[in-house]
């Protein structure tokens, strides 16, 4: 039809039932919400982590939450959504445009010439009195502030150009708690702009976990990793081998923390004697841990995964 548009997602997310048994009940439940909903769009996925699932995609951050929402309500589902992430625009070396909605679909590095994330432009309206920790938050999300105007003699509104992957799950909430909850905030997208974005993978005893990766700004990456790593550390179950949590960048690794191994008193039953009898015993459960950590691999279990999710 002449003038129509189709409606394209802007936010998308991972909805996957916790119990495996309901993967065909979600898939009808999303097929009706789908029929009066045209906004809302989904396509099956899988992850290792958490099974089988679907890839849905939202006008937004409310269109997210309600449509989660009446899953777990209307529906009974059980579900647990995985962290939500924008559309990015990637230029290729070759030229070539691509789309990535899915971390675990970036290109590699090398071939990568550049990133465009999606922008907003955000209305913000505050009390007079809380403008400063306004713009400090809006700085802190990356953005930038393009106009100030009072509105009367209490409020005042904030026009900011800000990335919609920095206001998809706190901002929101902080605005509120600065303002004790006289701030609001209403925003319309602007378009793309070129961002130093890079893909966050974490690396559980050297292998990549899909579920965790995650596109940030290269200045938060370390901090995202490092926080994700002690959440990690505090869910994945001790081995009899220490496991290496790792947060990379590319090849760079830039966050580490080590779940301990299980240590079994192989001395126990040496009462004195010669030291020399008790330093062979160490050596050996040494070189048996080592063989261990070499042929051994760490399942993590759901919980852990819902656990660090819902975090």
């Amino acid at each position: 039809l002449p003038g129509f548009k189709e409606i394209h997602p802007m936010v998308f997310s991972g909805v996957y039932p916790i119990n495996a048994a309901d993967y065909e009940h979600l898939k009808l439940n999303l097929a009706k919400l789908q029929l009066n909903d045209s906004a809302f769009v989904y396509q099956p996925e899988s992850s290792v982590a958490l099974g089988f699932g679907f890839r849905c995609g939202f006008l937004g951050l409310l269109h997210m939450e309600i449509v989660q929402e009446r899953l777990r309500r209307e529906y009974g589902m059980d579900i647990i959504a995985t962290y939500p992430s924008v559309v990015y625009r990637v230029k290729l070396r070759n030229g070539e445009m691509k789309e990535i909605e899915n971390p675990a679909h970036m290109p590699e590095p090398n071939h990568i010439e550049e990133i465009h994330e999606p922008v907003v432009r955000a209305f913000i309206i505050c009390p007079n009195e809380y403008i400063g920790d306004m713009m400090t938050l809006v700085s802190e999300k990356r953005g930038s502030i393009e106009n100030t105007e009072t509105l009367d003699t209490r409020r005042v509104m904030m026009t900011c150009i800000l990335p919609l992957n920095e206001i998809l799950i706190d901002f929101h909430d902080r605005i509120k708690s600065i303002t004790r909850g006289y701030g609001s905030m209403d925003y319309e997208p602007a378009g793309y702009q070129v961002s130093d974005m890079v893909k966050l993978e974490m690396l559980v005893n050297g292998e990549p976990v899909d579920a965790f990766s995650c596109i940030v700004h290269r200045n938060k990456a370390e901090a995202r990793g490092r926080a994700l790593a002690a959440k990690l550390k505090e869910v994945i179950p001790r081995q009899q081998f220490a496991v290496a949590i790792q947060a990379a960048i590319g090849g760079k690794i830039v966050a580490r923390e080590t779940v301990s191994a299980f240590r079994k008193d192989v001395t126990a039953k040496c009462y004195g004697g010669d030291i020399t009898r008790k330093r062979k015993l160490l050596e050996k459960q040494k070189e048996g841990k080592k063989r261990m950590k070499a042929i051994g691999s760490v399942r993590i279990p759901q919980e852990a995964f819902i656990e660090v999710l819902k975090a």
